[in-house]
């Protein structure tokens, strides 16, 4: 995608021949151990582009980020090439690959959550599992709720604040 001539890229995961992309929110809720059940409409993908093996970790935002495992293996070599000796770059390594925690889905599609990851997000009950292309964000519903207002508040204030190139969308 050309925008303002800089270009967009993502990673394709690739089943079959065919782009597998993760898309939508889901409202889901975590059981009494922590498990999250992955909706049924990703759980073929997962187990077809990474043998249902996932890593988990955090994100500034306060959320959880859930990577297929090839696709977190790709940031996690760029984020340890980085300097570690730049404090910015050390920094984010302990955020990011420190907390970083593989979990595999089990025959029912669930994954455990640990609680260090699960408190760091502020998750309860109630949780929205949100599509990103190639990962998950991992949101406590309330806070999920809190952010999609305030996005929306924000555009309507300020449309001018989208990057160059997005004002000629049509949505």
């Amino acid at each position: 995608m050309e925008v303002s001539g800089k270009k967009w890229f993502f990673r394709e995961i690739t089943i079959k021949g065919k782009v597998s992309l993760f898309r939508g929110a889901n409202k889901l809720n975590l059981d009494a151990k922590g498990r999250l059940a992955i909706p049924t409409r990703y759980r073929e993908r997962l187990q077809e582009c990474c043998a249902s093996e996932l890593v988990v970790t955090i994100d500034k935002a306060h959320c959880l980020m859930i990577y297929p495992l090839p696709e977190w293996q790709v940031i996690e070599r760029k984020v340890m090439s980085m300097p570690s000796m730049n404090p910015a770059a050390r920094n984010l390594q302990r955020l990011l690959v420190g907390n970083a925690t593989e979990v595999v889905m089990d025959g029912q599609g669930r994954v455990l959550l640990p609680p260090v990851l699960r408190k760091f997000a502020s998750l309860k009950k109630q949780v929205m599992l949100v599509g990103q292309v190639n990962r998950f964000e991992l949101w406590d519903e309330e806070e999920w709720n809190k952010l999609m207002e305030v996005g929306l508040e924000s555009l309507d204030s300020d449309p001018q604040n989208l990057p160059a190139g997005f004002n000629t969308l049509s949505f």
